[in-house]
């Protein structure tokens, strides 16, 4: 069984996303840049939404050939083309090399995958994650939280029926105030 992970870049109100859906704030030290490369290189699976995975794979296939792109990008770009992905969406007709179209209900599908897949998966998109964390699927936590406050936007946390019980499993600090908060999930 495979241990679903949910992590992204966070101001410190806790967005993953300006309201007008702005990232540009969260970019990463190379030191963060290299632990979310390090992460997804250990990736088995990852699952997307169709918002993220439209901006990650309009820019990821080809980072690579960009003129300023810097090694850490490239290892990123590499990395991100070669992982597995399974990514739901109605409106999608096709999606990229190493990856699967899925129009099924998210909770089922991740719920039968991570049943099936040895090894790390990853949950990438605030709406995709929604139901699942609802439903209790996702093992862990991982919240860098930068040094930024947007004032609104898309929540790391979805709107969720009662409260949540998470453990503290790790604490990282890196360059310009950024900080790793990753927790566990506490199953009752």
């Amino acid at each position: 069984m495979g241990k679903l992970i949910y992590g992204f870049n966070v101001s410190v109100d806790g967005y993953i996303a300006d309201a007008h859906g702005n990232i540009d704030w969260s970019e990463p030290s190379d030191e963060l840049h290299q632990y979310w490369n390090d992460f997804a290189r250990e990736t088995a699976l990852s699952f997307y939404g169709r918002r993220l995975y439209d901006l990650m794979s309009a820019y990821w296939p080809t980072a690579e050939q960009a003129p300023d792109a810097t090694p850490l990008t490239v290892d990123f770009a590499r990395i991100w083309c070669a992982m597995p992905k399974v990514v739901f969406s109605r409106s999608l007709e096709s999606v990229g090399s190493n990856c699967r179209l899925e129009r099924g209900d998210p909770v089922d599908v991740v719920r039968r995958l991570k049943a099936e897949t040895a090894g790390r998966l990853e949950l990438a998109g605030a709406t995709l994650a929604a139901p699942i964390v609802r439903a209790g699927l996702v093992d862990e936590y991982r919240m860098v939280v930068t040094p930024t406050a947007v004032g609104g936007g898309t929540p790391f946390f979805p709107t969720l029926p009662s409260w949540m019980a998470l453990r503290l499993v790790e604490t990282r600090t890196f360059p310009g105030g950024t900080v790793l908060l990753r927790y566990e999930a506490r199953r009752h």
